[in-house]
C-alpha cells in the first residue's frame, strides 16, 4: 500500500503552529464575541481557552513524537481510552471540517463583498473554491506552501496591526479619523468592560473555542514530515507565541479601539453571517484610507487557508479510519504521489453546500450545520487529554520512567487535567447559554438550545454506531499495548541535550521550554 507523502518540512509545521487555523473564527467570530461579551470577557475567555489549548497541544505533541502515526489524535482514542470512542471523534473530526469548508467558503465571498457587492455571492464561492481544489491538486507539499506562505503573511500583517492600534490608542492617528487625540481604554468605561452579564460572557467561551479550531493540525501535519521527532517539538512550542500575539495582545487592542456596540460588527451567534470584522472597523475609523483594505485582505487569505486545511484535515483522518476498518475501503486508497485521492475529492465535493447561502433560507440551513460543528472541536480536545491522562497511567502502571519519554509535555499531566476541567467549564457554559442565550432576559427555545448543544447528540451517536460496529469497550489500564507503534530515538542526542539545559538558569529553561 501507498503511504502519505512526507515531504513537509521543519519550517511548514512551524508556520503551521504559529498561523495555520487562524480564519474566520479569530477575524470575524471576535466580532461577535466582543458584541455578546464585551472587550473585557473577550480577553479572560480567550486567555482561559488559550491556557486550554496550551496543555491540549503539548499533550498531543508528547504522544506524537511518541507514536507519530497517520489520523494522530483520533488513533490515540482507540489505544488510550475505548475504540468506539476513537470511532466517534475520528468521524466527529471528519464531519467537522467537511461542514467547515462550506461555511469558510461562504465568509470569502462575504469578505469580497466589502469592495464590491453587486457581484453574485455564487462567482466568489467558484472561484475561492477553484483554487482550494488546485492547491489540493499537488498534495501535502502544495498545502504545506500555501499554509507557509499564508501564516507568514498573517503573522506580519497581525504584528503591524498592533503597532497601528498602540499609535491609534496614544492619540496618533490621522485629524480625518476619530483616534486624533489620547484614546486609552475609554472603550472599557463606555459602553462598559463587560456586556450582556453573565450570559454574554458565557457566550464568549464557544467563540473562543471555535477561533483556536485547528491548532491540532500540526499533530496531524508531524505524520506527513520526514523527521517528526525532532520538527514537531519545535512546532509545538510556537503554539505559546500564537496565543500571546495573535489572541491575546491581538484581541485586547481590539478591545480598546472598537465599541462592543458598534451596529457594524457581527451580532450574531453564527461567526459566518454577514458583518464587518473589528479589525478593518479599526483603521476605517482612524481615517486610514486603503489600510482597512489591506486587512480585509488578510482576513481573506486567512480564511482561504483554512478552507485548504479544512481539506488536508478531513481527508487525512478519513483515509486513516478507512485503514484503521473504520470507514469505507475505498477511501483508504493513497496514490503513487502520496494523495489520499478519495478522500480528498470527498471532502472538496462538500464545498458546494456553499451554494445553499444563496437559497431563501440558506440562512437557516447555515445555523443548522454550524450546530453539527460548533462543539466539535471541545471534544475532540478533552479525547486528547484523555488519552494523555491514561497514557501516563499505564506508564507508571508498568512502572516505566518518564526519563523514557523523549518529549514531555511542559506540565505534565497535571496540565492536562487542567485542561481538561477547563473544557468541562466551556460545555457547561455553552449548555447555559443554550437556555438563555444573550441579548434577551427569556429563555431559549427547543429550537436555539439543539442549535447550541446538537455536537452532543452527533458524537454520542457516533460511540453507539462505533460500538455496535466493533464490539469493543473501554480500555483497562493493564491493556495498554505501548510498545506498537513506538517510535525508536537517538537517546544519546536527546540525554546530551537534556544535560544541557540543566545547566543553565531558570530563566533560560523556562525560555526553551516555549522557544
Amino acid at each position: 500500500m501507498a503511504q502519505l507523502d512526507r515531504s513537509m518540512k521543519a519550517r511548514h509545521l512551524n508556520m503551521i503552529a504559529i498561523g495555520g487555523s487562524i480564519g474566520a473564527g479569530f477575524f470575524v467570530g471576535s466580532g461577535s464575541a466582543l458584541t455578546k461579551g464585551g472587550p473585557a470577557s473577550v480577553l479572560i475567555c480567550f486567555l482561559i481557552s488559550g491556557v486550554m489549548i496550551f496543555n491540549v497541544v503539548y499533550a498531543l505533541g508528547e504522544l506524537a513524537v511518541m507514536y507519530p502515526v497517520s489520523g494522530g489524535f483520533y488513533t490515540y482514542s482507540i489505544r488510550f481510552i475505548d475504540p468506539s470512542w476513537g470511532f466517534a471523534m475520528g468521524w466527529n473530526y471528519v464531519l467537522q471540517w467537511l461542514i467547515v469548508l462550506p461555511l469558510e467558503l461562504t465568509v470569502c465571498s462575504f469578505t469580497v463583498q466589502y469592495w464590491n457587492k453587486d457581484i453574485s455571492v455564487a462567482v466568489w464561492i467558484t472561484i475561492f473554491w477553484v483554487f482550494i481544489i488546485l492547491i489540493n491538486v499537488f498534495g501535502t507539499l502544495g498545502y504545506a506552501e500555501e499554509e507557509f506562505v499564508s501564516s507568514l503573511f498573517k503573522l506580519l500583517a497581525t504584528i503591524i496591526f498592533m503597532v497601528v492600534a498602540v499609535i491609534l490608542i496614544c492619540g496618533g492617528g490621522p485629524s480625518s479619523g476619530i483616534y486624533d487625540e489620547y484614546w486609552g481604554a475609554r472603550l472599557w468605561y463606555d459602553p462598559g468592560a463587560f456586556q450582556n452579564g453573565f450570559r454574554g460572557f458565557c457566550s464568549v467561551f464557544v467563540t473562543a473555542a471555535f477561533a483556536f479550531a485547528g491548532t491540532e493540525l500540526v499533530g496531524l501535519a508531524a505524520a506527513e514530515s520526514n523527521n517528526p521527532s525532532k520538527a514537531l517539538p519545535s512546532a509545538i512550542k510556537q503554539v505559546f507565541w500564537r496565543i500571546t500575539v495573535f489572541y491575546i495582545l491581538g484581541l485586547t487592542f481590539v478591545g480598546l479601539l472598537v465599541s462592543s456596540t458598534d451596529d457594524r460588527l457581527l451580532n450574531s451567534s453564527n461567526p459566518y453571517a454577514d458583518g464587518v470584522s473589528p479589525f478593518v472597523l479599526a483603521p476605517l475609523d482612524a481615517g486610514l484610507h486603503g489600510y482597512d483594505s489591506f486587512m480585509n485582505v488578510v482576513i481573506l487569505v486567512s480564511v482561504v487557508s483554512i478552507g485548504v486545511s479544512c481539506v488536508y484535515g478531513g481527508s487525512r483522518t478519513l483515509t486513516a479510519l478507512a485503514q484503521q476498518g473504520y470507514a469505507p475501503r475505498i477511501f483508504a486508497y493513497i496514490d503513487r504521489s502520496g494523495r489520499p485521492l478519495p478522500s480528498v475529492i470527498i471532502n472538496l465535493a462538500f464545498g458546494a453546500l456553499a451554494y445553499v447561502i444563496l437559497a431563501s433560507t440558506g440562512g437557516i440551513v447555515f445555523d443548522w450545520l454550524l450546530a453539527l460543528s460548533g462543539l466539535a472541536a471541545l471534544f475532540t480536545w478533552g479525547s486528547i487529554l484523555v488519552a494523555h491522562i491514561r497514557f501516563r497511567q499505564a506508564w507508571k502502571h508498568q512502572g516505566r520512567s518518564l526519563d523514557e519519554i523523549p518529549f514531555q509535555a511542559i506540565f505534565g499531566v497535571t496540565g492536562s487535567y487542567v485542561g481538561l476541567f477547563l473544557i468541562f467549564i466551556a460545555l457547561a457554559a455553552q449548555f447555559f447559554v443554550a437556555i438563555a442565550p444573550p441579548f434577551t432576559s427569556d429563555l431559549n427555545d427547543a429550537e436555539g438550545f439543539f442549535k447550541a448543544y446538537l455536537a452532543l447528540p452527533v458524537v454520542l451517536f457516533f460511540w453507539a454506531v462505533g460500538y455496535i460496529w466493533k464490539r469493543q469497550g473501554f480500555v483497562r489500564i493493564d491493556q495498554i499495548d505501548l510498545d506498537t507503534g513506538r517510535r525508536e530515538h537517538d537517546w544519546d542526542t536527546i540525554n546530551a541535550y537534556r544535560r544541557q539545559v540543566a545547566s543553565w538558569p531558570a530563566w533560560r529553561r523556562a525560555l526553551a521550554a516555549v522557544w
